[in-house]
């Protein structure tokens, strides 16, 4: 038990985080359009309200160690997918199929966000007792990461998707968790504050092109992927993946199936059909279950969705963006 004197620093600590995140609060712009949340632009990046403390409280108190991997996306790109695979190649010695974490638990849960989880409302959890490697998600800008992620030796995959299966997904997802009518956001005025780069964790494009960047500085050190290849062939895409990691499949594993094994596993068909995700919640207080994250898993489902005006003005954005980059998106 933490004695009263740990427990009264503890309680000042998250008192000063409160009162530094309120005023930080109050001096930052603030976008009301997305209805079910309030954004704030922080370093650049568009955070929503509830998120932002997170963020802030990360940068101050996480601390990396070398041997951390970190699934890194823009909201909607795969990250429920991508989490999936990276914790099952990383833990495959650990489990046998009929008793795999992911048949009980949200890939959520088994790799937490550092600002939507851990640091979440000013929280400073204790992480040190954590056994290497600590496998971690976040959808934090790279400019605004934790100084000791970029410092040490950290391995960071990032999932990009194609921008406008991106905004149809992210359109999707917050109308879900928005509950009645009154908190639906027509798609028409999702995409005009989507276009500003209003969205949660955005500018989308910027998101994307600094950990694309960051890849080709340090490629030992950042993995990109692009979501698209991952649905096309996941067989080699999972195989350098785990190279990467560090964590290569050998040819005994491969030749007895333990590649198929995880892309078996980690599908959507199998996980949107396990209890855990159908009626499942991460967060007993939030009235949102599990079967938010997983919708199509289809790519081209834009097509359904966008005008032909909308598709191209989405496209001559992107190009614009990225022009001069050597990404394609």
């Amino acid at each position: 038990m933490a004695s009263s004197q740990t427990q009264e620093r503890d309680a000042q600590e998250k008192g000063g985080s409160n009162y530094e995140c309120d005023n930080v609060f109050r001096s930052l712009p603030k976008e009301e359009g997305w209805k079910i949340i309030d954004l704030y632009q922080y370093q650049q990046f568009w955070y929503p309200d509830r998120y932002l403390t997170g963020v802030i409280s990360s940068q101050k108190h996480f601390q990396a160690r070398d041997t951390d991997l970190f699934v890194i996306t823009t909201p909607k790109a795969g990250t429920t997918w991508l989490k999936s695979l990276t914790f099952s190649i990383v833990n495959r010695s650990n489990y046998t199929p009929s008793t795999h974490p992911l048949l009980t638990k949200n890939s959520h849960a088994l790799v937490p966000f550092l600002e939507i989880r851990l640091y979440a409302n000013n929280q400073i959890p204790d992480l040190s007792t954590l056994q290497s490697p600590r496998i971690f998600g976040t959808h934090i800008s790279c400019g605004s990461l934790p100084e000791s992620i970029k410092d040490l030796n950290c391995r960071i995959v990032y999932l990009c998707r194609n921008t406008k299966d991106t905004f149809v997904s992210l359109w999707h997802f917050y109308n879900k968790c928005g509950g009645g009518s009154q908190n639906k956001i027509e798609i028409g005025d999702a995409f005009e504050l989507y276009c500003k780069g209003v969205s949660a964790f955005g500018p989308f494009w910027e998101h994307v092109l600094g950990y694309w960047k960051l890849s080709l500085e340090r490629p030992n050190n950042v993995l990109f992927l692009k979501y698209e290849d991952l649905i096309e062939d996941t067989s080699s895409q999972l195989k350098k993946l785990a190279e990467f990691l560090g964590y290569p499949f050998s040819s005994e594993e491969v030749e007895k199936g333990a590649v198929d094994e995880i892309i078996r596993l980690c599908s959507f068909e199998s996980l949107s059909n396990l209890e855990v995700n159908k009626t499942g919640k991460l967060n007993p207080k939030i009235d949102i279950t599990n079967n938010v994250f997983f919708r199509k898993a289809k790519v081209g489902d834009w097509e359904n969705h966008l005008t032909q005006e909308m598709v191209e003005r989405l496209d001559h954005i992107t190009q614009e963006k990225l022009n001069g980059s050597g990404l394609e998106l």
